[in-house]
């Protein structure tokens, strides 16, 4: 099993209530953020239509965090998560160095680095992550990358960092032309 995320671009409408679940539901400080939205150029689709992308961690294959971490205070669930125990985090902030991804955050207040675990402990529990629940457009999910037809997906779009050096697992359904999720 190889849990990850799943972005349709194509419902995507930049509301950021992801992003806003993301915080209230773990509590993060208002400068934190384990999870964003940015607009991506309207015409990277072939067609003149905004588009956002929403990211968090994308709990790689090769995480750059876990392997540069001098704490060992990254780890791999059985289900590819990519958790991060705060009892081993010493702050140092390399673990944001080295993602392409700026997935690590730091948190000002118990000066260490947090981020994104999928809701780990939801999921162990049936609930969905919090920023799947909170997606008025449906257009988060999470899946098992083990089971899913890999052609229905992308693994970059226009802006997303190079994928080569860690094997990110999330996918994006892509707008076609004509698609339009804002009626």
């Amino acid at each position: 099993m190889k849990m990850g995320f799943i972005v349709n671009m194509a419902r995507c409408v930049g509301c950021n209530a992801c992003v806003i679940a993301c915080k209230s539901g773990n509590r993060l400080e208002p400068d934190m953020a384990r999870r964003t939205v940015t607009e991506v150029d309207e015409t990277a689709f072939g067609g003149v239509l905004r588009n956002y992308r929403s990211i968090a961690c994308n709990h790689c294959d090769t995480p750059a965090c876990m392997a540069i971490c001098p704490q060992s205070a990254y780890a791999k669930a059985e289900d590819g998560t990519v958790l991060h125990n705060p009892n081993l985090c010493i702050g140092c902030k390399l673990c944001l160095a080295a993602c392409p991804y700026d997935a690590p955050t730091y948190n000002p207040v118990t000066m260490k680095m947090s981020k994104c675990d999928m809701c780990y402990a939801r999921r162990q529990e049936g609930l969905e992550p919090y920023c799947v629940a909170a997606c008025p457009m449906e257009a988060i999910t999470i899946a098992d990358f083990d089971v899913i037809d890999e052609s229905l997906y992308e693994k970059t779009v226009p802006g997303f960092p190079d994928i080569s050096v860690t094997t990110p697992n999330v996918r994006f359904l892509i707008p076609k032309v004509g698609e339009q999720s804002r009626r």
